[in-house]
């Protein structure tokens, strides 16, 4: 019988994967983040897809689960879709993936890829950087500098972001769909 988790830091999660009374581990970062790197026993759910049936998922997630993402930021998106599903009392692995690796929690590594806030910084920085340096010569074209700059303001306030969300739909990105049927199949699997 699996019990009932209270704190949701790498050090115990890792204690309990240890103990063999690991929770379920769904990690809601795209196809292409979850190949580069993954912690061992957790199973890719993006979070679009999360979101688009979370009603049928929660009829497959108990409380023993812990959603997974880069940073926290996006388990904790997925931790509300859920909850107004109707399946409280999830939780989030404090922060993610990247502290999972710094507490010295294994991951299961693919192909190298650049993260979507990698991505994001670079897009950002280019539209900023080139409508600058040609706002200098087509007047007014420097705005849409201002417009990205907006719009990375709005991200951190709101912890949500338009062209990360944009920039996840990429081939790139997308990797291998996991479709319900697959992500359905893995939570019998793990449970």
């Amino acid at each position: 019988m699996r019990r009932r988790l209270i704190h949701r830091t790498p050090a115990t999660l890792r204690d309990l994967a240890l103990s063999g009374e690991g929770p379920r581990l769904p990690d809601v970062r795209t196809p292409g983040e979850f190949r580069t790197a993954h912690i061992p026993g957790s199973y890719n759910v993006p979070l679009d897809t999360l979101r688009e049936h979370r009603a049928e998922l929660r009829h497959h997630l108990d409380e023993d689960v812990i959603l997974i993402c880069r940073s926290g930021a996006r388990a904790a998106q997925a931790e509300q879709a859920l909850a107004e599903a109707g399946l409280p009392n999830l939780r989030v692995l404090d922060g993610g993936v990247m502290a999972w690796e710094t507490a010295g929690g294994p991951l299961t590594r693919g192909p190298e890829r650049w993260d979507l806030e990698r991505q994001v910084r670079l897009v950002a920085g280019t539209l900023v950087l080139v409508t600058g340096v040609a706002g200098l010569f087509l007047p007014g074209l420097h705005l849409i500098g201002t417009a990205v700059g907006a719009g990375l303001a709005v991200a951190a306030l709101t912890n949500t972001c338009a062209m990360g969300m944009l920039l996840a739909k990429l081939p790139y990105n997308r990797g291998p769909r996991a479709d319900l049927a697959t992500v359905v199949a893995a939570l019998r699997d793990s449970s």
